[in-house]
């Protein structure tokens, strides 16, 4: 697996994630299979086998986040430059087309929630304005076509 770019508060979401998947998760679908089992033959039990599932899911989204967390390569936001956009750097930006500004923290993909104002460096406006500086403006290609946006400010 590749290196994963995390935020110390990503790493910390992914370990909390972790600890309930181990935990908390697993009882509960160890009781699901309990109560499957007591229903007798399993060969036709469809809630045995939705159970055995839930937890085939829950083993793989465990070693998905171990990796994860494995690979990790955290962002050290105190040690961020305000001069150009990095991963980790929060963007002011201004479309003068639609005259709209937007305000995005750039994150890695794994931690990516536009609709919480968090936008992977992958994306095509994160990918686009990373280097760049305040005052600059960027063309970014979207599906929809290019797109011109000022940097208007850069911040930790």
């Amino acid at each position: 697996m590749a290196e994963v770019r995390l935020t110390q508060e990503g790493v910390t979401k992914y370990e909390d994630q972790l600890e309930y998947l181990k935990t908390t998760r697993r009882m509960e679908i160890a009781e699901q299979i309990k109560i499957a089992r007591s229903f007798g033959d399993l060969s036709e039990n469809a809630e045995y086998d939705a159970a055995k599932n839930e937890q085939a899911k829950n083993e793989y989204d465990i070693v998905q986040i171990e990796n994860m967390l494995r690979n990790a390569v955290i962002i050290d936001e105190d040690a961020l430059d305000t001069e150009t956009v990095n991963v980790g750097s929060t963007v002011k930006l201004y479309n003068p087309a639609a005259d709209i500004e937007m305000k995005y923290q750039i994150v890695g993909s794994a931690e990516a929630d536009p609709m919480q104002g968090r936008i992977s460096n992958e994306s095509p406006v994160g990918g686009a304005i990373l280097g760049h500086r305040v005052g600059e403006d960027v063309d970014v290609q979207t599906p929809g076509g290019t797109v011109s946006m000022r940097i208007l400010e850069i911040a930790k």
